[in-house]
């Protein structure tokens, strides 16, 4: 179960996992956009809900499991960002990068994790980001909801770790999707700076001096989602190019 997987990184997340034999449902709010993911191949099921809505996203595991049995592996993708001086971001900003950032990833492990105990194995993988490890201007809030997940994280790793489950998170750097691709947009909108210029200040934080692509991430994930990362919980894996 891939989440925010109609597009980015969660729509490489959900190709790669289909390709390694996972039988992939993805949820996400854009019907539209999960149902060309199911359409070309890239996933096997889709549900629209919101992450931030805990009885909408427990109403789309159920349908989920009593369709193809229960989860193995969670992959809680679906994320936000918001961009302003500390200044600018008031209360509501926050709350809405707590909701969709932090809640969103423990609303549906809430729903998935107790099938995953009493079977004895299961892999819960958190999409975070650099922005988990360090800080940003202009991004506090989005940091803050970031470094929330990690924490919940490595706290919930050791509440599983005798149980089969493990708990990981996947930090990805500026990524090459299109929020990311939006965002160059709005920044040569603004500033009448040409695409290059504005690619600069994503990459600069990047050793390798470029944007992950998202089948990078989508890799580190199916490899935490093998057997042979059994004894890896409570890690945050990082894909920066160097960064961290």
């Amino acid at each position: 179960m891939v989440t925010g997987g109609g597009r980015g990184i969660g729509r490489a997340i959900a190709k790669t996992l289909t390709g390694a034999g996972a039988t992939v449902t993805i949820i996400g709010r854009d019907q539209a956009a999960l149902d060309r993911a199911v359409a070309e191949g890239d996933a096997h099921v889709a549900a629209a809900a919101d992450v931030t809505n805990l009885d909408a996203i427990q109403s789309a595991v159920q349908s989920a499991v009593s369709c193809h049995g229960p989860v193995d592996l969670l992959v809680a993708n679906a994320g936000a960002a918001a961009s302003a001086p500390f200044l600018k971001s008031a209360p509501a900003v926050f709350r809405q990068m707590l909701d969709v950032n932090l809640l969103g990833v423990t609303n549906v492990t809430h729903a998935v994790l107790g099938s995953m105990t009493e079977r004895r194995f299961g892999r819960v993988i958190a999409v975070a980001s650099t922005a988990g490890l360090k800080g940003y201007p202009y991004v506090s809030a989005y940091c803050a909801a970031k470094h929330a997940v990690i924490g919940f994280v490595r706290a919930l790793a050791l509440e599983t770790a005798t149980s089969g489950v493990t708990v990981n998170a996947v930090c990805p750097g500026f990524t090459d999707t299109d929020l990311v691709a939006e965002s160059l947009e709005r920044i040569m909108a603004k500033t009448g700076r040409t695409r290059e210029q504005a690619l600069s200040d994503f990459v600069k934080h990047n050793p390798q001096q470029r944007l992950i692509e998202p089948s990078e991430v989508a890799d580190a994930v199916v490899w935490l989602c093998g057997e042979g990362a059994r004894s890896v919980t409570g890690q945050a894996i990082v894909v920066a190019g160097g960064e961290i």
